[in-house]
């Protein structure tokens, strides 16, 4: 198979191009990189050929000798490249730029905080403890969902902008599912929740989940 995704199961990076995949309709290749096991598979010589970041996901297409990490990269070049029932990034300039920046939101101010490797450098040269840890990763989800939820009150209908899955639906989801993860108090956000269920609900979100994929422990 020519298009390969190199990623972790509870990786939300990888999450969010799982998604992006499935609504694109592309066939591809899932390739376990285990972010703990071993030392973490993403510091082996092989791997850190492809990404010298040693970071997922990293996306590869064959086909067109192309070899991107950053998952807000690979979702626009799939959405560019790919026909299908679902276009992730308006044509017109403002509405592009408003999903860009609800999606910029997420993958920028939120979820790099609470990385795996931050984590564990809060653990190892910190020496936070793991519900140190929780109330670390809670804490920057609460702060960033505060601003979002806001934002949403003036553009949300049954997904982030009206009634079309875009890029700002696919870095949501599974910011809600770490939200979960770390016991961050859902009841606070009824929009991003509604608007979660409602993409969760269709299959190409199902099959994206984390629990789904072939490496979830």
């Amino acid at each position: 198979m020519s298009i390969k995704l190199y990623g972790y199961w509870r990786s939300t990076a990888s999450y969010r191009v799982r998604i992006a995949l499935n609504l694109k309709g592309v066939e591809y290749e899932y390739v376990p990189i285990h972010l703990v096991n071993n030392g973490g598979e993403q510091h082996s010589s092989e791997y850190s050929r492809l990404n010298p970041a040693h970071l997922v996901p990293t996306f590869v297409d064959e086909d067109e000798d192309i070899i991107l990490n950053q998952s807000l990269s690979i979702i626009e070049y799939l959405d560019e490249r790919y026909e299908s029932d679902y276009q992730l990034i308006p044509e017109h300039r403002t509405e592009r730029a408003r999903v860009r920046a609800l999606a910029q939101d997420i993958a920028c101010d939120i979820q790099p905080i609470g990385n795996l490797r931050v984590l564990n450098a809060l653990k190892g040269n910190f020496d936070a403890t793991q519900e140190d840890v929780e109330r670390w990763a809670a804490h920057w989800i609460t702060l960033g969902f505060d601003g979002i939820e806001k934002r949403l009150q003036t553009q949300a209908g049954k997904y982030c902008f009206d009634f079309d899955v875009t890029l700002a639906d696919i870095c949501l989801v599974p910011q809600v599912y770490n939200a979960q993860r770390f016991n961050v108090d859902m009841s606070r956000y009824p929009l991003i929740s509604k608007i979660a269920k409602n993409c969760n609900e269709l299959s190409e979100f199902e099959l994206a989940k984390p629990e789904s994929q072939i490496d979830a422990i």
